[in-house]
């Protein structure tokens, strides 16, 4: 699989929608209730919430892209830190990391990682916070293999249900 990583700019913010929201259904189908995912993906996914991430210059925001045709396959989004635990000044969280099923295994996921760490430093920050499932044994596995470890945990509304997060951190 071929693709290119890039900054994602205004009128990416459609694009940055739809691939939250398929990736978002595919990872949870099974698992949360249709329900409580129309709700989150309604609100957390659209494009007026890529479009305030896009418009705020803390935030940095990274679109891959299927090639040839740019088709949009995965992103990130690192902006300030949202968690119950008290961030150090210069932290950062990587608020979001998806990839589309079809790019899963490619290397495309490491890619996007190793390229958030990079624009963590350029920014200035020592250390990438971030939250997950706990019932995500992948992506808690992936994390793992990357150097993150658990430093906390915080709860996490997707529709109507309570969920429960470990809170990861690396040092860059």
């Amino acid at each position: 699989m071929t693709w290119r990583m890039r900054r994602a700019g205004p009128g990416d913010a459609p694009a940055l929608s739809l691939v939250a929201s398929a990736t978002f259904l595919d990872t949870y189908a099974t698992v949360l209730s249709g329900a409580d995912i129309v709700a989150h993906c309604t609100i957390k996914n659209s494009i007026a919430a890529f479009e305030t991430w896009l418009g705020d210059p803390a935030t940095i925001v990274t679109l891959a892209e299927y090639e040839p045709g740019n088709a949009p396959i995965g992103y990130t989004v690192l902006t300030a830190p949202d968690f119950p635990i008290e961030p150090g000044p210069a932290d950062i969280e990587l608020r979001r990391i998806y990839l589309m099923k079809q790019a899963q295994g490619s290397g495309l996921g490491a890619a996007l990682l190793a390229r958030a760490l990079e624009d963590a430093v350029a920014a200035s920050r020592t250390r990438v916070l971030l939250g997950v499932w706990d019932q995500n044994t992948r992506a808690r596995a992936f994390y793992e293999r990357q150097g993150f470890e658990v430093i906390g945990a915080r709860q996490f509304m997707v529709g109507t249900t309570l969920h429960d997060d470990p809170v990861y951190a690396r040092a860059v």
